[in-house]
């Protein structure tokens, strides 16, 4: 399993970004996908989840601001993140959500 996160990077509050996660090593289709959070001095937090049929869940900080979503064909989950606040600062991983697999994650800078 290889999950490989992009996207992340330094952005003004209000901004927004659009985090991409790469798979490969299992059929992607069939398994839900997640992204997590964790900043420093803090645990992981669950920032959404989208099943193998696109049903999604958005941890509380989540809903209103960010969307996940999938694309089968090319094997990608994305995180769309708007209306950024600098407590969403974090690094930002790309879950196996059966598997419990974290890719390496990307970090996302949020300025006030």
């Amino acid at each position: 399993v290889q999950l490989q996160a992009s996207g992340g990077g330094l952005v003004q509050a209000g901004g927004s970004l659009r985090l991409s996660c790469a798979a490969s090593g299992f059929i992607f289709k069939f398994n839900a996908m997640g992204w997590y959070r964790q900043a420093p001095g803090k645990e992981r937090e669950l920032v959404a989840n989208i099943t193998s049929g696109g049903s999604t869940n958005y941890g509380d900080s989540a809903k209103g601001r960010f969307t996940i979503s999938r694309d089968n064909a090319r094997r990608m989950v994305y995180l769309q993140m708007d209306s950024l606040k600098p407590e969403d600062t974090a690094r930002y991983y790309c879950t196996h959500e059966q598997l419990g697999y974290w890719g390496q994650g990307t970090q996302v800078t949020v300025s006030s």
